[in-house]
């Protein structure tokens, strides 16, 4: 994977503080989904404990799921700013958006925990892949404002990784969207396509 060549002059801290800003964000949200893991406070026994332990088995599904979404976005967002040097005012609201749907995620997460196999699973899963679909809109948004004829890249910014992240966040939204028509048909092939998805934005750009 190709790296950007940075500049010192060009280190001046312009993104520094969003950067900042945005690390905080993540920590707190994917901190907010071990609300959801609940102690079982009736059970009489170790058997009795254990069995209601493994009841909650969709709770850390959800929780996995959604803890390794948010730290793969949060990765893809490390990836972007290596790339981008330069803030505007435009960027910033695109940041911003960005981290409204993070900030988020905690609560479709709990809605999928609390109704799967159960009547109205399909419109928390609906809710849950609707919410991902609309971060990974977002994602690219911003993406292709900041690398408009590298409008605020690095001067130096590697051409073929700028290439390889636009090919492969281009792929976002329509796979996000399958998930989300998935959850009318099927909730588990929704849910196992959002896991899908998340392996597949952990791997790392190919650039050549």
């Amino acid at each position: 994977m190709g790296t950007a060549v940075r500049n010192p002059t060009e280190e001046s801290g312009e993104t520094a503080r969003i950067e900042a800003f945005s690390d905080g964000v993540f920590a707190i949200a994917i901190t907010l989904l071990v609300l959801d893991l609940k102690v079982p406070r009736d059970a009489t026994g170790g058997s009795h404990l254990l069995r209601a332990l493994l009841a909650q088995w969709p709770t850390y599904l959800a929780f996995l799921t959604s803890f390794a979404t948010i730290g793969i976005m949060w990765i893809n967002h490390h990836r972007l700013f290596t790339l981008i040097r330069r803030s505007d005012h435009t960027l910033l609201l695109l940041n911003s958006l960005l981290l409204l749907g993070v900030t988020f995620v905690p609560f479709p997460t709990a809605l999928v925990a609390a109704y799967v196999q159960r009547r109205g699973d399909r419109v928390a899963a609906l809710v849950y892949s609707g919410t991902f679909t609309v971060i990974a809109v977002v994602f690219n948004l911003l993406w292709r404002y900041a690398c408009h004829r590298h409008r605020l890249l690095h001067s130096r910014a590697d051409a073929a990784m700028v290439r390889a992240i636009t090919r492969a966040y281009a792929f976002g939204p329509p796979l996000y969207l399958l998930s989300f028509g998935l959850a009318w048909v099927s909730v588990p092939a929704s849910l196992a396509t959002n896991v899908a998805l998340a392996l597949f934005f952990a791997l790392p750009n190919r650039s050549r």
